[in-house]
């Protein structure tokens, strides 16, 4: 069984970089059917898909919302088993949960966390 796990800073400036860790355990992410995807829920609101890294052989191929794909990054560290986000220039409208998930491609973007194996979330503030 798959499982992953978020981490990073609670608590980030306006104006900074939020930066998130999913520490993947039980498979890899280099394996190639899967997007790894970072997904959030701002307070309510439903999910908002952030974006994904998928590998083929030894590169993997980031793809991003086109509401965030201007301050978004999502790399993959194959030798941590890893993936992070970074989201740049954030405001109080980016305070939400944060999730990293493994969804299959016909999964991303659905409105639950009923597919998939998803950590269990990590709330971040923007505030100063």
């Amino acid at each position: 069984q798959v499982q992953l796990q978020e981490s990073g800073p609670g608590l980030v400036k306006p104006s900074q970089t939020l930066s998130l860790t999913c520490t993947v355990s039980g498979g890899s992410i280099t394996t190639n059917y899967y997007y790894w995807s970072w997904i959030r829920q701002p307070p309510g609101k439903g999910l908002e898909w952030i974006g994904y890294i998928r590998y083929r052989g030894n590169t993997y191929y980031a793809t991003y919302s086109p509401s965030l794909q201007s301050r978004t990054s999502i790399s993959g560290d194959t030798s941590k088993n890893q993936f992070t986000l970074q989201l740049s220039s954030v405001t109080p409208e980016d305070t939400a949960v944060y999730y990293c998930a493994r969804v299959r491609p016909a999964d991303y973007g659905l409105g639950s966390r009923n597919s998939g194996s998803w950590g269990q979330g990590t709330q971040v503030t923007v505030s100063s």
